[in-house]
Order: structure tokens, then C-alpha cells, then sequence
């Protein structure tokens, strides 16, 4: 599993959603690029979900990580976020929509499985 930093591409399951992903620590870098640590991909915002219609609210957020932080790094106690990182977005229907990592935005370190 590769770790994630702020350069990282994650999006919503429709594809065009993509999540402002921001690192809340600056100690720990790879290539330049700030590592993600647990709670960073937790209530950000999306951009450009294609899921409108009358009654269909699109991805806006996303939701509490579901799968997704290091068992064994961290970083000021605070588990790093690996590629498989997944939750639910706020989108309709509510609990079905996720979240999920297309490009973790380095590609050197991985934590061994």
C-alpha cells in the first residue's frame, strides 16, 4: 500500500467529483508533497460530482473514512492514510456513494501488507 500525500487524487464513485484534499501536518513529506494523516480526507469538500437531477443531491463531502488508515505509521499519533483510503460521500442515496483514491500522489513509499 502506497502512503498518501496532499498531491493525492481522490474522487467520488461518479468519477468527476474530485476531493480538496489538504494535509493537516507539514512534519513528515515525501518528494516535497505533505503526508495525509487520519481525519485529512474526513468532511472535504467535493468538487464537480455529475449526480444532479430533481430529486438527487451530488457528492459535496465526504464522510468519516471507513477503510483506509496505517496499522502501524504515524505521525503525531495520528494514523498515515494509505491507497485503498474509502468512505461514504454526502450524496444521494445516502450510505451507497463513496469515496476512493486514484492516484496517491507519490509513488516511492508503501508500507508492507
Amino acid at each position: 500500500m502506497k502512503l498518501l500525500t496532499d498531491n493525492a487524487r481522490l474522487v467520488c464513485q461518479h468519477e468527476l467529483g474530485q476531493v480538496a484534499v489538504r494535509a493537516t501536518q507539514d512534519l513528515v513529506t515525501i518528494s516535497g508533497h505533505c503526508l495525509l494523516v487520519e481525519h485529512d480526507p474526513e468532511g472535504r469538500p467535493i468538487v464537480g460530482c455529475p449526480n444532479i437531477g430533481a430529486t438527487i443531491k451530488p457528492c459535496t463531502a465526504t464522510l468519516p473514512v471507513q477503510v483506509g488508515y496505517s496499522a502501524f505509521i504515524r505521525v503525531n499519533g495520528r494514523r498515515a492514510c494509505l491507497d485503498n483510503v474509502t468512505g461514504y460521500t454526502d450524496g444521494t442515496p445516502p450510505g451507497v456513494i463513496q469515496y476512493e483514491v486514484r492516484d496517491s500522489g507519490q509513488h516511492f513509499v508503501t508500507e508492507a501488507a
